[in-house]
């Protein structure tokens, strides 16, 4: 059974998380275009190596990001998002 650490409710089993994306820069939606708004939200670099996603804890509805490798697949860390955007994510770190 695979497991992965949820920054609020510790070791869990994989099925209960859904994946959401890799973290990337937003782009400004006021000066965007069609394309550019396309490329942020269906392609993705893929290449090998440590990447940060977005992760859901969907029983408690918690976003955290997750470091993992590619390759081996295997989940390096799990942090609450304020880590990376600060304490103004803090509040949508908390579940509903």
């Amino acid at each position: 059974m695979k497991m992965m650490t949820c920054p609020l409710n510790g070791p869990r089993n994989i099925s209960e998380f859904a994946y959401g994306g890799e973290v990337i820069p937003e782009p400004a939606s006021d000066t965007v275009d069609d394309a550019g708004w396309a490329s942020f939200v269906f392609l993705s670099d893929n290449s090998a190596g440590v990447v940060r996603e977005w992760w859901c804890h969907v029983p408690t509805s918690y976003w955290f990001i997750a470091e993992r490798h590619r390759r081996s697949n295997e989940i390096l860390r799990t942090y609450p998002a304020s880590e990376v955007f600060g304490a103004g994510a803090q509040a949508k770190d908390q579940p509903a």
